[in-house]
């Protein structure tokens, strides 16, 4: 880590040169976001301000991802409290949803959308829970940003008119209100459009104005639960009444001298911390990043991390979730020991231990605090579904949920479904060294794994680490890899028995993700930030 991005001999190792700064770091995937967050910090707020401010603006420019009807979660080191702190601001079940009221209604399985995906929203809840108790700036300053952008417009970037534009067109919009407010005429704006959300703007002022009680127990509120009943669906005002946020302890474990934090279940948090556990155990000195067999061993890890994530991963408030069992580096060798560097696993099952659409971002100020935090509707324009007359977008977390009454993870009334959000934190014994994400459903966790590999592994910075190419593990024997692999690399894969696809294959499982990240230089402070080419974002600092 801390290398430079270019080589002695002039070559850059990444499509993008990092940012320097000493007073504070932005990374967003969307450049006006970031923008946002730095004028914040400028102005005399902290890491948590520009936060809320940046995601905020995220919900207003890059509309199918994320938004006040998401949820949201956060990882951050509190410079006052001198300690890492977690938030859980994902929403839970409403009270009528049980398995035998799906199975009333015919369903075996989840949706993929509409009103029964439908979860309590977490993310304006959250955004209050964070900054009574870590901001520094009332909930309207921090809003104005997204009110502006939502009430005079903005134009429409090239990555996000071109992922809308998918997701449109291929049927996520669903109501009359999504089509108006997401595709009017028919059409998604087009590149470089100025678009303005006048009703999102007006829902945005009620929340500044009212905090969570104006969108859990207000007008807002009345208008979700009378799209829930027109739906036949079982969301009621009483279930967004009785949200609240959950701060919660982190978990970790040590990589080769640094030290993983994630979310606790009910995220994934664990599948990341899974997989390199199982990488440790073998030496890996001498591969290269992007080498076959380095990427056969990844894949590997990642394939037994998903099956015990599949087996174990729910709400531990309704099931208990061995986390200490899982984590153990003996259960860790038990699992490795599976693994052969000749022949690749046809599928994987959990073991037995003994004991989106997203966006993500990250802030540092200058006095020492970091943020990491994701804020998502889960799939494109999540459930579908727009609450008439406020421009906002319900997510469809419920999707996480199973119906298998005997699966810890089935849904049951009150019950937070399983979820892929997971913002990170690399440490070691003095502090935060590297805060990141990589945004994207299932590829989160594989994200993750790949990133710490790449950065402690093989001595990247975070802009190197974000850039390299990524492999998309998706079940089976079956695995995407980026174009950027060298047909060489995939042919070799296939020797080993992996089934190789191309991107499209991944194309609607969360593509290969899109990261942001900040490094902590341990000689002078100052913070290095990444931001994934894959985005429309940007690094910015002061």
């Amino acid at each position: 880590m801390f290398a430079s991005a270019r080589s002695a001999g002039g070559v850059v190792a990444s499509a993008r040169s990092l940012a320097m700064a000493r007073n504070g770091m932005v990374c967003t995937s969307q450049t006006l976001a970031s923008s946002a967050g730095l004028a914040m910090l400028r102005a005399g707020g902290n890491a948590f301000d520009a936060a809320i401010a940046a995601v905020a603006v995220q919900g207003v420019v890059e509309p199918y991802n994320t938004g006040v009807g998401g949820d949201c979660l956060m990882l951050a080191w509190s410079a006052a409290e001198k300690r890492l702190l977690a938030l859980n601001g994902t929403g839970r079940a409403p009270a009528r949803a049980t398995c035998a009221e799906y199975a009333r209604r015919g369903l075996a399985e989840m949706p993929p959308q509409g009103i029964l995906t439908v979860s309590v929203p977490g993310a304006v809840d959250a955004w209050c829970t964070i900054l009574e108790r870590c901001g520094t700036r009332p909930l309207g300053d921090v809003l104005a940003p997204a009110i502006a952008y939502a009430e005079d417009g903005f134009p429409v970037s090239e990555v996000v008119a071109l992922e809308w534009g998918l997701s449109a067109q291929a049927g996520f919009l669903g109501n009359d209100a999504a089509r108006a407010c997401f595709a009017p005429g028919g059409e998604p704006p087009r590149l470089g459009a100025i678009v303005r959300f006048p009703d999102l703007a007006r829902s945005l002022r009620t929340i500044a104005a009212g905090g969570r009680d104006a969108f859990y127990r207000g007008e807002i509120a009345e208008r979700i639960a009378r799209l829930a009943a027109e739906h036949d669906g079982l969301l009621a005002r009483e279930d967004l009444a009785a949200h609240t946020s959950t701060w919660v302890e982190p978990i970790a474990t040590d990589y080769r001298g640094f030290r993983l934090y994630e979310l606790p279940p009910s995220t994934q948090g664990i599948a990341a911390l899974l997989a390199l556990n199982v990488l440790e155990c073998f030496d890996v000195t001498g591969l290269a990043p992007g080498s076959p067999e380095m990427l056969h061993l990844r894949i590997e890890a990642m394939k037994l991390a998903f099956a015990d994530r599949t087996r174990f991963v729910c709400d531990p408030e309704h099931a208990s979730v061995p986390v200490a069992a899982l984590l153990d580096k003996a259960y860790a060798r038990r699992r490795a020991a599976l693994l052969s560097r000749e022949r690749a696993l046809p599928s994987a099952s959990a073991g037995e231990p003994r004991s989106s659409e997203t966006v993500y971002l990250t802030v540092a100020d200058r006095a020492g605090n970091v943020v990491s935090l994701i804020n998502s509707l889960y799939g494109p324009f999540g459930s579908g579904l727009v609450v008439p007359g406020t421009g906002i977008a319900l997510q469809n977390r419920g999707r996480g949920f199973t119906l298998d009454a005997e699966h810890p993870n089935c849904i049951a009334p009150g019950k937070r479904p399983f979820h892929t959000l997971i913002p990170a934190m690399l440490c070691d014994a003095d502090g935060p060294r590297v805060s990141f994400g990589v945004m994207g459903g299932d590829v989160q966790a594989q994200g993750h794994l790949q990133v710490v590999s790449n950065l402690v592994d093989h001595g990247m910075n975070v802009q190197e680490a974000l850039d390299q190419p990524r492999f998309h593990y998706l079940g089976g024997a079956t695995v995407a890899l980026e174009d950027a692999f060298p047909e060489a690399v995939k042919q070799r894969l296939a020797e080993l028995g992996h089934d190789v696809q191309g991107p499209l294959a991944a194309l609607l499982r969360g593509g290969f993700g899109g990261g942001q990240g900040i490094m902590i230089d341990p000689a002078t402070g100052a913070y290095w930030g990444g931001s994934d080419r894959r985005k429309d974002g940007c690094a910015i600092g002061w």
